[in-house]
């Protein structure tokens, strides 16, 4: 089968790298000749945001994906009108692309979300402080959101279309990730807890499964359900909650696409979210998502004040560990704050595993030569 990729990234790397395994051709579109995919795919240097590119990329595919949700929907919506499968379709896609019709769907299906208001401009604020900025359009590892807390953050205020949402007293940060086959089977993996960098506001440590009772697992697995109902549309959704400090769980936002928060199971579960991505993408009966104890993911990101040709210092202590899994995203410079792979663990409880995720921050670290 011919499966073409909107974005050459890491996740479309380790989609295709899990995938290589059965009889597919992968063909993906980006416009950096250097990016993580362009060595393991009939590779096209291009735009994946211009339509005309989408187009003439996506015509002679069985089946069209993406591994990053800013790309030319319309372009999409066009490709399925001649028969091209679009996983997941491009309606669902240009929902989640943009915060303010995400937030709509929400409330219109009464998936539980923190309050907000939409605003185009600075002129129309009328929310109580503090409240998160959302940026409509373009937001991406943390860029395109701020916290206001008060009138004098507003000098800071980006004076663009926005989603302004009630501040979370949060305890912890869920994920859960939902797969949904064209046959219409369903299955989810272990909710995973997300420690963030509090600096970069990047996922630092992901930890499986999450620290939470019974009640509130059946709640995520709930919504998770009713979202997927909702979306119509066959594919991986990462669906990213707070629980609050009362005990409420609300959404923060969606994925339309594999996502860091599901690293850990490449290892850590029977089969990992790139094998199940893949699944839907081909509509095979979905995998076996059940976990192997503890698992958790270290992100690997850009040191401050290195530019340049990357190096992994303190690797090969790392690699002396047991249970320790190295994933390096092919990316040759780095730069602060850039994703340049992640390490997994597998361990027998959660306290040794946090433990060596402590550890092996404390022994690598990303910088130029």
């Amino acid at each position: 089968m011919k499966i073409g990729i909107l974005g050459g990234g890491q996740l479309g790397r380790m989609l295709i790298q899990s995938a290589l395994k059965y009889d597919d051709e992968f063909y993906t579109l980006d416009p950096d000749e250097n990016c993580s995919c362009a060595n393991i795919s009939h590779f096209t240097k291009g735009n994946f945001k211009d339509y005309e590119t989408v187009l003439n990329f996506g015509k002679d595919k069985e089946v069209l994906s993406i591994e990053i949700e800013h790309v030319n929907a319309d372009a999409l919506s066009e490709l399925e009108k001649v028969g091209i499968k679009v996983i997941p379709n491009a309606n669902i896609i240009k929902i989640i692309q943009q915060k303010i019709l995400q937030k709509e769907f929400y409330k219109n299906n009464n998936i539980p979300s923190p309050n907000f208001q939409i605003v185009q401009n600075k002129d129309e604020i009328n929310f109580p402080f503090p409240f998160v900025q959302k940026l409509n359009t373009g937001g991406y590892d943390g860029k395109g959101v701020q916290i206001i807390k008060n009138e004098q953050d507003l000098d800071q205020f980006w004076d663009e279309p926005s989603v302004l949402e009630k501040l979370v007293d949060i305890d912890k940060e869920l994920s859960i990730i939902i797969a949904k086959n064209e046959r219409g089977e369903i299955k989810t993996f272990p909710i995973t807890e997300m420690v963030a960098d509090p600096i970069l506001n990047l996922l630092d440590f992901n930890i499986c499964p999450a620290d939470i009772s019974v009640e509130i697992q059946n709640e995520v697995e709930s919504i998770a359900h009713q979202f997927i109902s909702a979306a119509h549309s066959s594919g991986l959704f990462a669906i990213e909650f707070f629980l609050d400090k009362a005990g409420k769980v609300w959404v923060n936002e969606t994925a339309p696409r594999l996502h860091n928060s599901g690293h850990q199971s490449q290892e850590g579960n029977a089969n990992s979210q790139f094998e199940q991505y893949y699944r839907t993408l081909v509509n095979a009966p979905l995998a076996d998502t059940d976990s192997f104890g503890f698992s958790g993911m270290l992100n690997l990101i850009g040191a401050e004040n290195y530019t340049g040709e990357v190096f992994y210092e303190g690797l090969d202590q790392v690699m002396k560990m047991p249970k320790t899994y190295i994933h390096l995203y092919g990316k040759k410079t780095t730069k602060p704050g850039r994703k340049m792979g992640h390490i997994n663990v597998l361990a027998e409880t959660r306290e040794d595993l946090i433990e060596k995720l402590i550890l092996i921050k404390s022994l690598i670290k990303v910088i130029s030569i």
